[in-house]
């Protein structure tokens, strides 16, 4: 399966896990398809029969409230089962609507934001004085940067030379009450990481060719650490969620606007 093709079938997975629970932040899940289809179909180190694999990658969503294309993506991926997906949400589930460490292959239990990338440097700290090789990706909202938390952890990591740290920024320009720009501008964003000692990449979050270029390449544990910072659209692949802040929130709320969902998608070849 090639990443783009899974990039469509977590969405499909994801507009029905959140129609079944009446759950909210598809638009944010869809903007990142094909950033987790990349990550796990060609760059983490992962185990999917065994999740607490000593050596592998790290991969924190730091962005918790859009776990359930995470979800989507581990099942996909032989985590756990797909039929569990439609669990997501629902009394008793162990897939809760914020992203948690109970379920195999979550590394962090997030939801309140700007923790994860915090968490992250942590992890790559102690990999880099373990002598260690596995790697940690950080993926973030753009809205999400508007706490304090993350910029002390840039600055930190930044400083210790964090060179197997990743931060991926979903900048998909909505968070939730409105456009990133008019309620906490966050441009020039790459240059705000350059001059805290960052390296930075800018990308299109939806070309799977050029998220491959960025997050492949190996980096010495003592370079600085990478941003990534992939411009991409809220709601991504249906036409009337596209770029739309009520889709933060909002699910597909009949059966018929799911099956609409699905449609679209089937027909980008997805």
């Amino acid at each position: 399966m090639s990443d783009f093709e899974l990039a469509g079938r977590i969405r499909c997975h994801t507009a029905r896990m959140v129609h079944a629970a009446n759950a909210s932040h598809i638009g944010g899940c869809f903007s990142m398809a094909e950033l987790l289809a990349v990550l796990y179909g060609q760059v983490l180190n992962v185990q999917p029969d065994n999740p607490e694999w000593p050596d592998r990658d790290r991969f924190i969503l730091s962005k918790g409230h859009a776990t359930a294309i995470l979800y989507a993506l581990l099942a996909e991926c032989g985590f756990f089962p797909v039929d569990e997906l439609l669990r997501y949400g629902q009394d008793g589930s162990r897939l809760l609507t914020h992203v948690s460490h109970k379920v195999p292959g979550v590394e962090f239990s997030t939801g309140s934001l700007g923790h994860g990338l915090p968490f992250g440097c942590g992890k790559a700290l102690a990999a880099k004085r373990r002598g260690l090789t596995w790697r940690t990706f950080v993926m973030l909202s753009d809205g999400e940067l508007d706490e304090g938390s993350n910029w002390e952890s840039v600055l930190f990591a930044g400083h210790h030379r964090l060179g197997q740290l990743t931060a991926i920024v979903d900048y998909n320009g909505i968070q939730s009450l409105g456009n990133v720009a008019d309620v906490l501008e966050l441009h020039p964003l790459a240059e705000k990481f350059r001059s805290f000692r960052w390296d930075v990449v800018e990308i299109d979050g939806h070309d799977v060719d050029q998220i491959a270029a960025a997050l492949l390449p190996r980096r010495a544990a003592d370079a600085p650490p990478l941003a990534v910072v992939a411009r991409t659209v809220k709601g991504k692949g249906v036409d009337f969620m596209e770029h739309q802040l009520k889709y933060h929130y909002s699910p597909p709320k009949t059966e018929q606007q799911l099956r609409e969902v699905l449609q679209q998608l089937q027909e980008r070849g997805q």
